[in-house]
């Protein structure tokens, strides 16, 4: 029960950040745009939806700290999905220290350029994404054929979204429009929180020895 309520804990933590990306934060930045804005922006300090996104973005770190441990469980002998386990653990621990390290707003960030916090919140953004992808990686060696191959497409698809967001950088930073980057960040990150809720579901369905060693 204890490694079933850690796997529970997997889809809640993608249902809380697909809601916290694409209604609740909005709803508390009056002009705030899904299309043409980042994620990160709605972290930003001094931006409306801070007081509430911060404390969702905590409890979502937890459950997937949460997450994390029901996989290292439900491995058994299995080492790649212990593996894929202890990377998750690490984006749950890792993500816990974004608040420190969030950007500041496209004004702010024209008027006095990025500042040691900004610098930082790119270089955390670098290593969660690292570890998403090397968890993806290895839950996809643990678990069957069908598992591997969509995991490998979700590397992809987040990947290449991703990659489509990144060149709006320098013009967040000049506040200038950057029209559809918020929406290609989106995707790039619900691909990921789909592919939690299907290993969560994945795994739920096994035996505590879920895979072949």
């Amino acid at each position: 029960m204890v490694r079933k309520s850690l796997l529970v804990c997997g889809i809640l933590s993608s249902l809380l950040y697909f809601a916290m990306i694409t209604v609740l934060g909005p709803m508390r930045w009056e002009g705030y745009s899904l299309r043409s804005q980042w994620v990160s922006e709605l972290f930003a300090f001094g931006a409306p939806s801070r007081t509430l996104v911060v404390p969702l973005g905590i409890v979502y770190q937890v459950l997937m700290t949460a997450f994390g441990l029901g996989v290292w469980l439900s491995a058994g002998r299995n080492r790649a999905l212990r593996v894929a386990g202890g990377l998750l653990v690490a984006y749950g621990v890792v993500g816990l220290t974004a608040p420190l390290f969030s950007m500041h707003m496209r004004e702010y960030l024209q008027m006095n350029g990025p500042t040691l916090t900004d610098t930082m919140h790119q270089i955390l953004t670098g290593v969660t994404v690292l570890l998403m992808m090397l968890a993806i990686g290895f839950a996809a060696a643990a678990l069957g054929k069908r598992f591997r191959f969509y995991s490998i497409a979700t590397i992809v698809a987040s990947l290449v979204f991703g990659a489509l967001t990144m060149p709006s950088a320098s013009r967040v930073e000049k506040d200038l429009p950057t029209p559809w980057t918020g929406l290609t960040e989106r995707i790039s990150i619900c691909v990921f929180l789909i592919w939690v809720v299907l290993l969560a579901i994945a795994l739920l369905r096994a035996p505590s020895d879920s895979s072949k060693t």
